[in-house]
Parts: structure tokens; sequence; C-alpha cells
């Protein structure tokens, strides 16, 4: 290799910005070449050798202090299923099945424990699989505490109980606990899906682990044990290397957080359990959710996750079936048996760009628990609104960003099938909670699919391309696209005369051809309509210097890539009479 490697020339860093700086012939590098993340992190076009040279611990091993390399000396992570049974018969049919199809952890989202023999039944039908019990109360912890006392059983249990509020029974709790039981979560999936970035997952989860080891250390309970009672659970969102960089980076504050406040190396390792996001899946195109699925699952396992669990493609509009959440357990069989992920520890380590990422959300991680720190402690901050008021804006971000579609959701707000229709499959009970990115879009949707069922009619969208060819027709496809995300279908025609458009048949003309020839196609075109006694709204795509006189011609609309999709699209739904 090295042989090889020599026949090629050394390039310096200089020699590649000259390079650039020649093809971008003025350009300003800045603009056409960085990527500004919303964590504040500044993406350069490559990445060399040179940017680790003061990053820490690059080079440590996988299962070594701090853990940035994961926490074994392999990534077979355990593929964890949801059963979402409340009764021990189904819960205990529908768990057998899934570990006879290759599931290796069970979590019970919705379990009741009604009498006391039900878990030891439970327990008994799952042998050494390990489980998680989504609900928890002191009752369970008691039967819990009380079969695993007697050293029958050695696979792990844990529970979603929320540490943070869960501080004044913790220490009883942790005294109690038998070895296998980590009766305590940090929720950090609920930071991701309130619209935290990565940054301020990684600091607000690190806060409220920091504040839960100081009740405890305050209570007088061993600090190893307070550490070792929690498992800590993520949303792995679509941007893939934020996503891994995010994991990595939390163990590595976790195990610097933990040896601050004089723990040994059995408590500065960090238990992950990951899922995949819920905010980014979509009621229409819903099978790309098994897309997005697969490289959320690839992140958590490439960035360490202990356990992963990947949702049905369906779950946000339906029940899962039997096949979707077949599917969605294949999805980690398939990478950890053919694509064999789990055969090497830290595949990533190394990659300039994610050790350089990963060193950035530590670091930015570490200062928000700081600021939180400064504020009294997590629970203080949350009292005293500071973390909703953060939470807020990030969603707001979030949001802003798919209206203006700078983040793509595929078939959603971008490259949607405006002939699809998803009323008749949908539960609505399982499409409000939790809150997703695709449910204003969704909600227009719907409300076109309802107003065409009870009209018998979609409004009809004219696409009116006259003109220079290229922009005609790039401009005639963003329309089309714009007007797809409110299932408005549309019809695209070219014209040679505004006499022909103004005879033409539509609920909404839409004149897609070059700036510059707007003014003069309104100036002909509103009279000849207003003559014929047609009303029909007429509107522009670009965003021309001149908005304001089209706007006194009567042109009703500019649609342009600035525009707030689901601002726009609204308003001509009411104005074409399609209501709530």
């Amino acid at each position: 290799m090295e042989r090889f490697l020599g026949e090629f020339p050394s390039v310096s860093t200089a020699e590649w910005e000259a390079a650039i700086a020649g093809e971008l012939k003025g350009a300003d590098y800045d603009k056409r070449l960085i990527w500004h993340s919303e964590e504040g992190f500044a993406v350069k076009p490559y990445y060399r050798a040179e940017d680790l040279k003061d990053l820490a611990c690059v080079d440590s091993a996988p299962g070594t202090f701090p853990y940035r390399r994961g926490g074994r000396s392999t990534d077979d992570w355990k593929i964890r299923e949801e059963i979402d049974a409340t009764d021990v018969e189904s819960a205990t049919r529908a768990a057998r099945a899934a570990i006879a199809a290759g599931a290796e952890e069970i979590e019970l989202s919705r379990f009741l424990l009604e009498r006391s023999n039900e878990l030891e039944l439970l327990l008994a039908n799952l042998g050494e699989i390990p489980i998680h019990f989504d609900r928890a109360d002191e009752r369970l912890f008691g039967l819990l505490c009380e079969h695993l006392g007697n050293g029958q059983r050695s696979a792990r249990i844990s529970t979603g109980c929320d540490a943070i509020n869960s501080i004044d029974f913790a220490p009883e709790i942790i005294d109690a606990a038998p070895k296998g039981l980590v009766p305590f979560t940090i929720h950090g999936e609920a930071f991701e899906e309130a619209g935290a970035t990565a940054a301020e997952e990684v600091g607000f989860a690190l806060a409220t682990g920091v504040d839960f080891l100081a009740a405890m250390q305050e209570r007088g309970v061993d600090l190893d044990r307070a550490a070792g009672a929690l498992e800590f659970s993520f949303a792995m969102g679509s941007n893939f290397f934020f996503q891994i960089a995010k994991l990595r980076a939390f163990r590595m504050v976790w195990a610097r957080a933990v040896e601050e406040f004089g723990g040994s190396r059995s408590g500065e390792l960090a238990r992950i359990a990951a899922r995949t996001s819920r905010w980014n899946k979509t009621v229409y195109d819903p099978h790309v959710n098994i897309l997005r699925a697969t490289t959320e699952a690839m992140a958590a396992i490439l960035g360490g996750a202990d356990a992963v669990m990947v949702s049905s493609f369906d779950a946000c509009y339906r029940q899962p079936d039997d096949a979707s959440r077949r599917l969605a357990r294949n999805t980690q069989l398939l990478l950890k048996h053919e694509a064999w992920m789990g055969r090497v520890a830290d595949a990533g380590g190394g990659s300039y760009y994610l050790e350089a990422l990963t060193d950035f959300l530590s670091r930015e991680g570490w200062k928000r628990m700081q600021e939180i720190e400064r504020r009294g402690g997590y629970r203080k901050a949350r009292i005293d609104g500071f973390i909703a008021l953060a939470l807020e804006r990030s969603m707001a971000a979030r949001e802003k960003s798919l209206a203006l579609r700078r983040r793509v959701l595929v078939g959603t707000n971008q490259f949607a099938n405006p002939a699809e229709q998803a009323l008749g499959r949908c539960e609505s009970s399982r499409m409000s909670k939790p809150k997703r990115g695709a449910q204003p879009f969704e909600e227009m949707r719907l409300r076109t699919e309802r107003h065409a069922t009870a009209r018998k009619k979609t409004p009809r969208v004219l696409l009116v391309e006259f003109g220079d060819m290229k922009v005609r027709g790039a401009r005639s496809n963003f329309a089309a696209n714009f007007f797809a995300c409110a299932g408005f279908g549309t019809v695209t025609r070219r014209f040679r005369t505004t006499a022909e458009i103004a005879e033409a048949e539509g609920d909404l003309i839409v004149l897609c051809g070059a700036d510059a020839e707007y003014a003069k196609i309104a100036a002909r075109l509103l009279p000849k309509m207003k003559a014929l006694g047609r009303a029909t709204p007429v509107i522009a795509v670009g965003n021309p210097e001149n908005a304001k006189r089209l706007a006194a011609a009567g042109i009703a609309d500019l649609l342009h890539l600035r525009c707030n999709r689901v601002e726009v699209l609204t308003k001509w739904q009411e104005r074409l009479g399609i209501k709530s």
C-alpha cells in the first residue's frame, strides 16, 4: 500500500485551496462551499489529518476511557423491539414471536402489571432476554427487586422511569436494586422530539444526568451505583454524520462528568439505547419512512449505541401490523448479518470529518451543561422555563426550515405525489402525538382530500408556460412541486397568446416564465379576462423587482424559493374554498 501511495505526490492544503480558488473564479468561498449547520458548526468542503491535531483522545481504543470510540471492543449492538401489548398473555406471545424472528431485547411500552404472579410468568417465558419496561412504578420496582434478588436471572432489566422526576425515591430504589436492574432513564429522545439540535441534545441530557448524580451524592448514594442506575435514550434523526457524532460526543462528556464527581471507570461508561426518530416520519409516501429508519439505525450503530430500536414505518398513522413490524426488525437483521456492521467497533473512527464533528459536539454540549449549571442545575432551569424557551426557539427554526424547504421531507414538502390518498388509512389518534414535522403539510393534504370527497372535485391549477424554454420549464416544475404539497393536481400547457390564456380553463392560473416578461403579460391578460367575465386568480412564479407593480396590475401572488409553503398553500386553499 505504501509503495502504491508513493506513486502519488503529496498535496498541501495551500495547493488545494489555490486550486479551489481558481475554480471559484472570484465567487465567495464561504457562501459556495461552507455549510453552517443549525448547531453552529461550519462544515468545510474537505478535511485533512491536520484537522485532528488538537483533538483529545482520537487515538484511544474502543472500550477505553473516555469511550469516544465506543464502550465495546466490537460493535455488536442488541436489536430491541417494541411490544405494545398491555396484558401479560399478549405481551408474552408477541415478545416470543419477535425473539424467534431475530429480536435480542424487548421493550414493553404499554405493559401494565395487574398481579404479582404476572411478572414471574413473563420473565419465565422470556428466559435470558433483556427487557425494558417503559412504564414502571414502585410496585413493579418492588417485584423486580424481589425476583432478581434470588439470582435466578442474569439478563439485564431496565425501565423507562424518568430519573429526574424520581429524585425523592431514587435512593431507596438504588439501594434495593440487585445487579442487572437499571431502574431509571434519562430521556434524551424527548429533547430531539421537542426540536433540540444535536448539541442541545448532548448538553441537556448531560445536564439532566449531572443533576441526578448531584442529588444522589447529596443523599449519600454511592456515585458508581447512582451512575449505574441510569440508561440514556436518544432518538436518531436523519442528519447522518451529526447523529453518529452525537452519541460519540455524549459518551465522552458523560465519562468526563462522572470522573469529575469522583466516580470509577465502572460508572463512567454510559449505556445508550437509541431508536429511530418519530419527528421526521410521514403519513404520505410512508414507505420512505423505511429508508429514513435505515439510515437512522446505521447512525445509531456507527455511533456505538448499546441497543437500537427501529419503529415500524406506519406507526405514525396506524397500528403496525405483522408485516410492518417484520420490516422494521429485518432492517437491523440485514445491517447485522448481511452488512456485517457488528463486526467492527467504531467503523467511522479516524474519519477526519467525523472526529472534528465529534469534538465540536462534545465541546458545545459541555458548554450548554455549564450554562444550565450556572442557572442552578437542570431542574431549576426547567422550572424557570430556560429549557422550554431554548427548545421552542430550536423547534421554530426547524419548522421554518421545513416550510421554506431548506430541510426536506421527501414525499411531503418536496417531490410529493398529489394523486396519493391517505384519508382512508389514517387513525387520527396516532397522528397527533408525538409532534411531527410533517403535520402542517399533512393537515393541508387531508383538507384537500376531504374537500375532494365532499365536492367530487379537486381544484385545477393551470401552469402556463411561455417565453424562454429553460426558465419556463424550471418554473413550471417548481410550481407543480409546490402545489403537490397540498394535494393539488396541476396541468401544464404552453401558450402563444394572452387571448388563449384568458380563455383556458382552471381554478387558478400560474404564469411560468421570465421575470422580465410578467409586467407585459399581466397588462394584456388581466383586462382580457375581465372582459370575458372571468375572475380566476392569476399568480406568477418568481420574485421580480417590480412585484408591487405586478400586484397593482392584478397578479394575486408570487411563488418563489423564499415562500413559506405552509402559509402560502393554506391561504390558497381558503381562497379556493378548501377549509377545515
